[in-house]
């Protein structure tokens, strides 16, 4: 199976830069998540996420690709729901995301060819200018898009990072479907 029957046609270039991720970087807010952030009045905070995209996580995990997440905030409820799919490089509060980027690439002793960075606006450009493979989700903002390897076709928390990770398990030749476990 192609990846562009799936989803949308690759250039070459996107799909080889792909086939040599060790590592799988991704934002929350706007990626893992629509960018919505639901407060009720009592101060809690409510975020919705795609179970597909858990699949895809744990599916990618399990064909020996390591997966982390930096995002700007701190939420207990981004915590519950990485430690839930096996992620196991978790970096919150980050507002300088080059540092966090730094510190697991040193941890990991990976190099940035060997990165991909999903985002969707302005605090990922920093990494994503660095990584080897950089993804935008559809409905990122335009400038992260321009400095993308590759755009998704589906937007921020409606499918983009199961997207993404077929993708990676494609071009390293995986099959999908059946190696992720309940999301």
């Amino acid at each position: 199976m192609q990846f562009s029957d799936l989803y949308q046609p690759i250039s070459d270039v996107a799909y080889s830069k792909a086939a040599n991720i060790k590592l799988l970087i991704c934002d929350i807010d706007g990626v893992f998540s629509d960018g919505r952030i639901y407060l009720g009045n009592n101060g809690e905070e409510l975020k919705a996420f795609n179970t597909k995209d858990g699949f895809g996580i744990k599916a990618l995990i399990n064909s020996g690709v390591q997966v982390a997440v930096i995002t700007g905030r701190h939420s207990q409820i981004v915590q519950q729901r990485m430690t839930s799919l096996n992620v196991q490089h978790i970096y919150q509060g980050q507002e300088n995301k080059l540092q966090a980027y730094d510190t697991l690439k040193q941890a990991l002793d990976l190099q940035d060819e060997d990165i991909a960075y999903i985002g969707d606006d302005g605090p990922d450009l920093p990494v994503m200018q660095l990584v080897g493979f950089s993804v935008a989700v559809n409905d990122a903002h335009p400038l992260i898009k321009r400095v993308a390897h590759y755009t998704t076709m589906l937007p921020g928390g409606f499918g983009a990072v199961r997207e993404l990770t077929d993708l990676i398990m494609l071009a390293q030749g995986h099959s999908l479907g059946t190696t992720g476990t309940s999301t």
